[in-house]
């Protein structure tokens, strides 16, 4: 699935850029047939001009008629008309702007500039004496700035295209995951359903014979566990109730739990800023899920042996819960991966805990969870943000 979408990607990348290269070439060779039209035309309307200013009674009236009518079709092209000085004659520039050549004294002499950078200039001799000659510069009609900015309008689209095409094809992705996601848990659930129920007969069972009585709490507790285990994966895919619940009293519930397991030379410290209950909105199993992870991963990055801390304080609509272990730290370049599913350092599991967690607290409770800070050989602070109930 992920090589199948990298190729997707890789093909709509080659496309674009194909299509882009192709559109660049295309306009050129569009903006180099328009700049020759317009030379040739500006060349004609030039020689009308000189028919115009050449003009005696003698004349032919159809070289005239023609010739007026050449200069004035010409509706595109901007031309300033100067002498051979370079001095303007405003009369005869036309396609311009006349409300800025009115309100600005220095915009003719401005275009003439830009003009001069685009075209050399077209110089009429005059019939006249002393030697006279007009020299007339043009500039870029409409439709070839639009030919020239047409790649970029394009590349623009293209770009709009495949973000809409990335964007899609990745939401199918996570889409198909979170089926998975939600499957494989759901069967995980049923799987362990039937086992579950034949170990609660055994503990009744268990329960009648005597002098067990110490052994078969112990075993009840640990098959109560497996249940919650089960409904836990079974909750996953379905839409969570989420309830105002004490976090305060649900990681003291869960922090006794660990303790039983982690051993004597671990220590676990609650702070709740010496309140006995900060409300949130949770689902209390998923909660409780969560917080196990995190202190099961304190304890494996400590080995055996150092000091977790919790912190439990509320802001004006969020609960912070910062979970503290003086273990071993993780690589920066680590950090960014944490969550992902697969990663793990341990030898053991298949480096899923965290990546449920995130699941569990981002999509299901709106919340955050991430890596506060890590220092390596000091340990690692993790972060959770729930809504206020």
């Amino acid at each position: 699935m992920i090589q199948q979408w990298l190729n997707g990607k890789t093909l709509l990348f080659i496309i674009a850029i194909s299509i882009v290269t192709g559109t660049i070439f295309y306009s050129r060779y569009l903006s180099k047939k328009i700049a020759d039209d317009e030379k040739r035309k500006v060349d004609l309307w030039v020689e009308a001009q000189k028919t115009i200013i050449d003009a005696t009674d003698s004349t032919d009236q159809a070289t005239f008629n023609l010739a007026a009518k050449i200069s004035a079709e010409n509706k595109e092209i901007p031309i300033i008309e100067t002498d051979e000085n370079d001095k303007i004659n405003p009369i005869n520039c036309v396609n311009l702007d006349s409300n800025k050549i009115k309100k600005d004294s220095n915009y003719l002499q401005k275009k003439l500039g830009e003009f001069k950078t685009q075209h050399d200039p077209i110089v009429l001799v005059l019939n006249k004496q002393p030697y006279q000659a007009n020299k007339y510069y043009y500039g870029k009609s409409v439709l070839q700035q639009e030919v020239r900015y047409y790649p970029i309008v394009q590349l623009i689209i293209v770009g709009l295209f495949i973000i809409i095409t990335i964007i899609a094809q990745r939401t199918a992705y996570l889409s198909t995951q979170n089926q998975l996601w939600a499957g494989m848990a759901k069967e995980t659930a049923h799987q362990l359903g039937t086992p579950v129920s034949s170990l609660k007969g055994w503990v009744e069972v268990l329960k009648d014979i005597r002098g067990n009585e110490k052994i078969t709490s112990e075993i009840e507790k640990d098959v109560n566990r497996l249940e919650l285990i089960t409904d836990r994966f079974g909750k996953i895919g379905s839409r969570p109730h989420l309830e105002a619940s004490n976090v305060v009293k649900q990681i003291n519930n869960m922090v006794e739990y660990i303790k039983k397991r982690a051993g004597v030379k671990v220590d676990f410290i609650i702070n709740s800023e010496e309140k006995e209950e900060i409300v949130a909105m949770i689902s209390p199993p998923l909660f409780d899920w969560v917080m196990e992870n995190l202190l099961k991963n304190a304890l494996d990055a400590m080995e055996g042996h150092g000091k977790i801390t919790i912190n439990i304080q509320e802001t004006a609509t969020r609960v912070l819960i910062d979970v503290t272990d003086t273990g071993k730290g993780i690589l920066k370049s680590n950090i960014q991966n944490v969550f992902k599913p697969g990663f793990t350092t341990k030898k053991r599991g298949w480096g899923l805990g965290l990546t449920l967690a995130k699941r569990i607290v981002e999509q299901y409770h709106k919340g955050l969870i991430y890596v506060r800070s890590s220092e390596i050989g000091k340990g690692t602070t993790f972060r959770i943000e729930l809504n206020k109930a």
